[in-house]
């Protein structure tokens, strides 16, 4: 190999190292750390964060970057569904994080040690980051105004569209604004882990909920206990069914785990997981409101039922 060659080949490796070690540099800018959840109106948490710093550097979000989905953040989302052509329903699933993952960026490293240090701040893009935020403990002096335009239908679109908008026993449509979290003592950032759990369920729901899905499909993998689930918030919003979540699982014959008691078991903490991931939209059966076991199912009539898909030992079905 002639000099020159050897030449072009160490500078190349050299290259290649230099971009290597200066990657993780340029990506921690733009970090993209969104959980599976669908995140909605009630959540908190980073998940939230990363929300409105992405709506912030747009322009869509103008209230202060808290981690609660409160009003101004629902607004700010359905405002980017319109103007992206998205269905415009206030929940932001993996299309719309995509979404925001193309049309934004988000320095996670500077949002998360602004709430650290408790200083006013604001994401915008555009705009250089020294002067988005305030000394230290800024924060305390008072709230910056939040809101945005409230572009679009006033309507609960996506509340009526998704099976996490209605709950048992409770009022359908979620309430509040976007109330702001007390700042601890100790300067720790002002953000909650979510739970996510919507409006309108009571924490007797969940359990109920958790008992049921414990009761039959406590031998399944993962995915089939948030499909069995999932098929008691179908149900919930179906206008065949009754509409709160005793009045569904304790609807005569409707499931085994109630005729052999196996509904007042103790629920393990996968059975409660399973309960959350459905009520925030998680649905693997594609809006089932049946399922039977094929090995010990019966009746005919269950058989007659429209078949989607096998999860497990279930066959969820219309």
């Amino acid at each position: 190999m002639s000099k020159f060659k050897r030449s072009v080949c160490s500078k190349c490796i050299v290259l290649t190292l230099i971009a290597a070690l200066c990657l993780p540099f340029v990506m921690s800018e733009d970090a993209f750390a969104f959980s599976e959840r669908v995140i909605q109106k009630g959540a908190t948490g980073d998940d939230v964060v990363e929300l409105q710093s992405r709506l912030q550097y747009n322009g869509f979000y103008t209230g202060k970057i808290d981690g609660v989905y409160g009003w101004g953040t629902y607004w700010a989302v359905r405002n980017f569904q319109e103007d992206f052509g998205m269905d415009v329903d206030g929940l932001v699933g993996d299309k719309m994080k995509m979404r925001l993952e193309k049309a934004t960026k988000y320095d996670e490293g500077f949002v998360q040690n602004a709430l650290k240090e408790g200083r006013k701040f604001s994401h915008y893009g555009g705009t250089p980051k020294e002067k988005q935020q305030g000394p230290k403990g800024s924060a305390k002096g008072g709230s910056s105004k939040g809101g945005t335009s409230n572009k679009g239908s006033n309507g609960n679109a996506g509340q009526s569209q998704t099976p996490s908008s209605q709950g048992g026993g409770g009022t359908k449509e979620g309430t509040g604004g976007d109330e702001q979290p007390q700042q601890p003592e100790n300067d720790q950032p002002t953000i909650e882990k979510a739970n996510n759990v919507p409006s309108g369920y009571s924490d007797n729901d969940i359990r109920l909920m958790a008992q049921a899905v414990y009761g039959e499909a406590r031998g399944e993998p993962y995915v089939g206990q948030v499909a069995v689930a999932a098929v008691i918030v179908n149900r919930i919003n179906s206008a065949t069914f009754p509409n709160t979540v005793s009045e569904v699982i304790f609807e005569p014959r409707a499931f085994t785990a109630v005729a052999d008691g196996q509904i007042y078991n103790e629920p393990n903490e996968q059975a409660k997981k399973a309960v959350i991931d459905a009520l925030n939209g998680q649905d693997p059966t594609g809006n089932a409101i049946y399922y039977f076991n094929p090995e010990t199912a019966t009746s005919d009539w269950i058989w007659s039922r429209e078949q989607i898909k096998q999860i497990g030992k279930h066959i969820f079905c219309y």
